[in-house]
């Protein structure tokens, strides 16, 4: 048989070979260092017989999936660990991730001490230098195997397998474990690898199941590597707008009021406020829209035409027994429904159309328990939610001018780098779930496809992530850890007009159906300030800082001198504060970095002689004396343009 290596050279043997022996027949070291092989383009463990001629690849730790096969073999080694430290814990699954691995186990919460211990004996593991050695059973006898190693977790996952299915397991060193692979030959394999962190995580993501507890980890081909993750690690830590929002008093939750509602605190409040009149004001005054308020509830009648009662009502919070009450109310869990009947209060021509309707929205969505996390996944949230009511031949300027906008807005908060864009389709297997028929479907998809092309949007196709009335424009972004949420979207409705009797009179006196768009210009408030916090660091554009400019007395006499500058600053609307306490200056600026201020204006008799302020900012350091009308032009303009201005490296600061 010819073996076609990737640097195209060809090998030639007489008879079936392992992936590791050809490996080894390449070169000694090239097998010490494989994780796994390529075949034709397909990911097989080092064990596989190779019996025909074929394309292949040895993968190592500094290939993607090689990596991955030594994060699999590490989960297995913590799962040996566990289970030597732990006896009685009931192993489940430990996949490779795409930044490490975990593995979940019925048990108790771990401690950091536990993970520390148990990274000890993983170590040890690691140099008794095991052996991995795959091996097969029947359906029945694999079952009974892991029966009698009192496994349930793994006996059900047998038990579900597809019947021709080949139930394999690694020996590893006496520890066996349901697998598919791949895994490295041998533990010693691995080279560099930490844990991380442990969490509560439900059996099969479902929190109707089991609490299991869920031990994070990752590994690399080297030592540099690692300690370079660890220290991104760090970083994300400083970022993470969970911890540093609390910190910085942005947002705060408490156990007595409920899990996903977040307490927004005043600086918090203020920065949405800031961007809600911000984005209604450009809505209105240069993209053509009308503000709606809607109530925040319904009867359970207004959810039925639209569909959300039939396609919806699990994710809703329902106010009543439909057996029991003559009306059963539902906080809204979407606005649509109420501006459609914004839309038929009054008789339209085809000439009225596009009617775009705007309204910051709070909406209520019963998210499941484990999905909770920081402002990010939230059970009550405000959106800028808008509907536009157009005719058919309006579809591509109005598609076209909802992205433009998405995207202006992304542009002005200096977020477009950081997003990419889904097409979500629906499910042609599952088509109870949704409106319409196959031919709408294929011509609304096909409308936002064509939108996305002419912009030069790279996009991915994502089948079954629709909305049951239609596709859509997702625009997705990734926090922190490098979980995707869907920060925007745009809608494409051409059914639901029927459901709610909309029409408008064309030329010749007929009544036609409109088609609706559903979008944001910005989406949630609350995940975006997320956002924000995390790109940023906390160190926000001046125009979004709840705090832009702090005034420091060199001492108490000056508070008199420091209260005027206050005062012309506030009224150029400028969110300014003074700290006049009897603490050294050089106390005051270090407290005013650390809260990541903009500006600080210092003042003393110099200053007050002059009728100046000395001006330090978070972008240049010492920026010098400027007069207080100087300084209040600058920073206003800076506010006006929503300037994202650039901070130097510290070395080059003053």
């Amino acid at each position: 048989m010819k073996i076609t290596l990737k640097d195209g050279t060809i090998k030639e043997y007489g008879q079936a070979m392992s992936v590791y022996d050809i490996a080894l027949d390449i070169s000694e070291g090239l097998a010490r260092n494989a994780c796994a092989g390529e075949i034709d383009g397909g990911v097989v463990d080092l064990r596989t017989v190779v019996d025909r001629d074929c394309s292949l690849q040895i993968l190592t730790a500094r290939d993607t999936e090689g990596l991955r096969a030594m994060r699999h073999t590490c989960s297995h080694v913590l799962a040996e660990a566990v289970k030597r430290l732990f006896p009685d814990a009931k192993v489940t699954i430990g996949p490779s991730i795409d930044e490490g691995f975990y593995y979940d186990f019925d048990h108790a919460p771990f401690s950091r001490e536990d993970l520390d211990n148990l990274e000890k004996e993983m170590k040890k593991i690691i140099k008794e230098g095991h052996m991995l050695e795959r091996f097969t059973l029947p359906r029945e006898e694999a079952i009974r195997f892991m029966e009698e190693r009192e496994e349930p977790y793994k006996v059900e996952l047998i038990r579900e397998l597809p019947e021709e299915e080949e139930i394999s397991f690694y020996d590893q060193g006496g520890f066996i474990d349901l697998c598919a692979g791949p895994h490295l030959m041998n533990t010693k394999g691995i080279k560099a690898f930490k844990l991380i962190s442990s969490s509560m995580a439900y059996w099969r993501g479902d929190s109707n199941r089991a609490q299991l507890q869920r031990i994070y980890g990752t590994a690399f081909a080297g030592k540099d590597e690692l300690a370079a993750y660890l220290e991104h690690l760090e970083d994300i830590k400083k970022r993470d707008h969970n911890r540093l929002g609390r910190e910085m008093e942005l947002f705060t939750t408490v156990d007595v009021i409920g899990q996903g509602l977040p307490l927004l605190l005043p600086r918090g409040t203020k920065m949405v406020m800031k961007m809600q009149r911000w984005i209604e004001d450009l809505e209105d005054r240069e993209w053509g829209y009308v503000r709606t308020k809607t109530p925040l509830m319904a009867k359970s009648d207004l959810y039925k035409i639209s569909g959300h009662w039939d396609h919806y009502k699990e994710g809703m919070f329902v106010l009543g027994d439909e057996e029991k009450d003559r009306e059963v109310f539902a906080l809204r869990p979407m606005t649509c429904p109420f501006q459609y009947y914004c839309y038929k209060n009054s008789q339209h021509s085809y000439r009225d159309l596009p009617i775009r309707y705007g309204e910051t929205s709070t909406l209520f969505r019963n998210e499941d328990s484990g999905e909770m996390h920081g402002l990010t996944r939230v059970r009550q949230f405000t959106i800028s939610e808008g509907h536009l009511v157009i005719r058919p031949d309006q579809v591509e300027d109005e598609l076209k001018s909802c992205l433009n906008l998405a995207n202006y807005v992304l542009a002005t908060l200096g977020l477009q780098e950081d997003v990419t864009y889904r097409l979500s389709k629906w499910d042609p297997n599952n088509t109870e779930k949704y409106l319409g028929d196959e031919v709408y479907w294929e011509k609304a998809q096909g409308a936002l496809r064509q939108i996305l092309v002419e912009n030069a949007l790279p996009f991915v196709e994502a089948e079954g992530e629709a909305a049951f009335y239609g596709p859509k424009i997702d625009i997705q972004a990734k926090n922190v850890y490098g979980k995707e949420d869907t920060m925007i979207t745009i809608q494409l409705d051409c059914a639901i007009a029927e459901n709610f009797d909309m029409y408008y009179i064309d030329q010749n006196g007929e009544k036609i159906r409109p088609y609706v768009i559903h979008r944001t210009s910005l989406g949630c408030y609350e995940r975006t300030l997320a956002w924000l916090t995390e790109k940023y660091a906390g160190k926000f554009p001046t125009w979004l800082c709840p705090e832009q400019v702090r005034i420091l007395t060199i001492s108490e006499k000056f508070e008199a001198y420091a209260e005027k500058v206050r005062k012309e600053l506030a009224a150029n609307g400028i969110d300014v504060t003074v700290d006049n306490r009897s603490e050294k200056i050089g106390y005051k600026i270090r407290e005013a970095r650390m809260a990541k201020l903009p500006y600080m204006l210092v003042v003393g008799a110099n200053e007050e002689e002059q009728g100046q302020v000395r001006v330090r900012s978070r972008f240049a350091g010492n920026e010098g004396q400027k007069s207080v009308e100087e300084f209040t032009e600058q920073i206003c303009r800076e506010i006006r343009t929503k300037e994202i201005r650039e901070e130097l490296p510290e070395e080059e600061k003053k």
